[in-house]
This record gives C-alpha cells, structure tokens and sequence, in this order.
C-alpha cells in the first residue's frame, strides 16, 4: 500500500509525502496523523534524484519499513508535489523543503538517504541542521563541479526526446535501449522513466516540467560541494553503483573528506543503483544501518 501524507515546503509549497509499508499505528491521543510513529521507531527519509520521485523507493521503503518509519519524499518541481511556474528551485529551497518534512512528520532525528541530487540535499541538510540527523547515506552523487559543459548537454539532452511518447512500451524501449545517452540495453531504466510519465490527450509526457529541471540542476552544477561533506558530523555512507557516474577515486576522497565517512559498491549498477540492483544495494547499506544502533 502507500499512503500519501502532504506536508508543506518553502514558500507554501505543497509536497507529497508517502509511506509504502503498512499503516502506521494511530496515536491514541489523536494527534495529527503524519505525526504517529509506529512503536516509536526511528524514521528514515528518503530523496530522490533530480526528475524522481517518491515511488522509485518503493522497494527500499518497504524492507524499512519493519524497523523504521520510512517516508520517502516527492520533492518540488517532482511527481505529486506542486510545480509552481515562477517557484524557487534553488539549493537552499531544496534543503529547506526536506528540513520542513522532517519536523512536519516528527521523524528526526533521522537517517537520510539520498540518489543523486537528493544526496545532495541530504548532505546539505545533515551539515545545515546536525541536530535532526544521526544518519546518512549518499547514493551515486559527485561532490565535484560539474560545468557549464554538463549543463548544455543536458540541455540538449531533454530536446531529444521523442515527445509525446505513443505508449508506455514506447517510454521503455526509447530510454532503455534507443537513447543515445543509453551504452547497452538497461530494462531497469527504462522502467524508471516509465515511473515518471503520465497519459495526456496525445500520448505520455514527463510528470515534471524539463525546463524546471534545467533550473533545479544550474543551482549545483557549477559548484563543488566539498566544504559541506567536511560539515556532516553523523556517520555517512557513500554508495556507488561500479559502473554509475561516481567514479571510485572521487567516491572515496569523498569518505576521506567526511568525518566519520564509510564506503560502499554495488556491482553490475549504474547510476541508478537501488533500482537496477535493489538486492544487492539492500547489501551494500544494511550493516550501515544496522551500526547506527542507537547512535
């Protein structure tokens, strides 16, 4: 099941929290229900990457959910959350968005675990605000400047794409096999993008707005992230899929540069790890888990 929680962001924006495990236990004493916890369990957030969304942590959400309360979130601009057309898309409103959740659900402190540009947010979260997380786990995100380069290709990028796509099979089959950006046929990916399409009149378009993306994506692409890394004072794990786009020498000066930074790799993943190999990431980040104890 996932039961959908809205909460609200940064300049009244409206996010859509989901929990995919079973319902959570109601507080006797009546209290707002994205308040109960379960038994008291400690709670996990979880963000996804930039053009995600909440449903991609489905699996990951679902084995949490027996020792956690794991809500993963849709992040501005992302699946069921509010897409203003003149809203912020900066780091900062990012980071504020996931700071808001937090209190708003009563999860912290928390465990963080992050894809991509979530792990961004989450480590800049964890550095900004130490005292709602006790744990973190960063998942295939570079903490180097990407570039002005990185940008235009992605630009790029987003007009290549057939839209509208005819059927969901198209969907598929376009970003697992017949995108240039695609090395060798990747199911898993096509069904990632599948997850983030949605029916109109004349066929299925993205749930999010690619020119948003370009605007989420120009607040941290031209920077490196080093000094916020060096901030994070709770265990950190950095997870890399061995063929994603962290490489390994920037993935472990990464948990050099974290203070109390660990390291993992998933074979046979790309970038999107937790969903290409999901058993294998439960592997890799679990004995992290299970060390944080009641740390």
């Amino acid at each position: 099941m996932a039961r959908r929680i809205d909460v609200t962001g940064r300049g009244g924006v409206r996010l859509a929290a989901w929990e995919f495990g079973d319902p959570p236990k109601t507080d006797p004493a009546g209290s707002d229900p994205a308040r109960d916890v379960p038994d008291g369990s400690p709670g996990v957030l979880l963000l996804h990457g930039l053009m995600g969304r909440a449903s991609h942590w489905a699996s990951t959400a679902r084995w949490l959910s027996g020792r956690y309360r794991a809500v993963a979130l849709d992040q501005r601009g992302h699946g069921r959350s509010d897409k203003p057309p003149q809203g912020s898309f900066t780091r900062d409103a990012y980071v504020d968005d996931a700071e808001a959740a937090l209190e708003q659900l009563g999860l912290a402190p928390v465990v963080l675990i992050g894809h991509a540009m979530g792990a961004l947010t989450a480590w800049q979260l964890a550095a900004k605000r130490p005292d709602l997380v006790r744990g973190l786990i960063i998942c295939d995100m570079r903490a180097s400047a990407l570039g002005v380069a990185s940008q235009r290709e992605w630009d790029q990028w987003f007009k290549s794409w057939p839209l509208p796509f005819a059927t969901l099979a198209d969907v598929r089959k376009w970003f697992g096999e017949d995108d240039p950006w695609v090395e060798r046929p990747n199911p898993a990916r096509g069904e990632f993008y599948a997850e983030v399409m949605a029916e109109s009149p004349d066929g299925w378009r993205p749930v999010f707005d690619p020119e948003q993306m370009l605007r989420s994506r120009e607040t941290w692409v031209y920077d490196a992230h080093w000094e916020e890394l060096a901030q994070v004072r709770c265990p950190a794990l950095v997870v890399r899929g061995l063929d994603g786009e962290l490489g390994r020498a920037e993935a472990q000066e990464m948990v050099r540069v974290l203070p109390r930074g660990q390291y993992a790799e998933v074979a046979d993943a790309g970038h999107l790890v937790h969903y290409d190999q999901p058993e294998a990431w439960r592997a890799a980040i679990e004995p992290f888990l299970d060390s944080l104890g009641g740390d």
